[in-house]
């Protein structure tokens, strides 16, 4: 009996210690004041948009495709992100995307507002820094 007691309060001390692992859905953390603060953010730094389109063409294509196609493709995704800031700042204080504030975007690598690369990742974080940001490295062959 006391066998059984001790395992039966182990067992009931071990319980009351778990949790749920979510605590709040994931749609919680999507509120106005973030789709307000969405909405600045891409008015106030959509320009920004051009010198990044710029110096990746550069990197990717050459000086002549950043001088010309760069800045094409910047200006296009500026005003594409101060579209989406406007709408968002006209629109924060109501769910529009599925009763929710998630931001109505198409998903990764559809819209080309955030583009997947295998080796850098997802473009809209930034670049990593230390040994991995270097192109070239010393590899062993065997």
């Amino acid at each position: 009996m006391k066998k059984a007691l001790t395992i039966a309060a182990a067992i009931l001390c071990t319980a009351s210690g778990v949790m749920a692992d979510i605590q709040a859905s994931p749609g919680s953390t999507y509120t106005s004041t973030r789709k307000l603060g969405r909405a600045l953010s891409n008015i106030i730094y959509g320009v920004v948009e051009i010198p990044e389109q710029v110096v990746r063409k550069n990197e990717e294509h050459g000086r002549k495709a950043a001088s010309t196609y760069g800045v094409a493709d910047g200006t296009r995704r500026a005003f594409k992100r101060l579209g989406y800031g406007f709408y968002e700042l006209f629109t924060f204080h109501c769910p529009t995307y599925h009763g929710t504030f998630k931001p109505p975007y198409e998903r990764c690598g559809e819209d080309h507002r955030i583009e997947m690369n295998p080796s850098d990742g997802l473009s809209e974080f930034p670049p990593s820094l230390g040994a991995e940001a270097f192109i070239y490295s010393r590899v062993q062959k065997f």
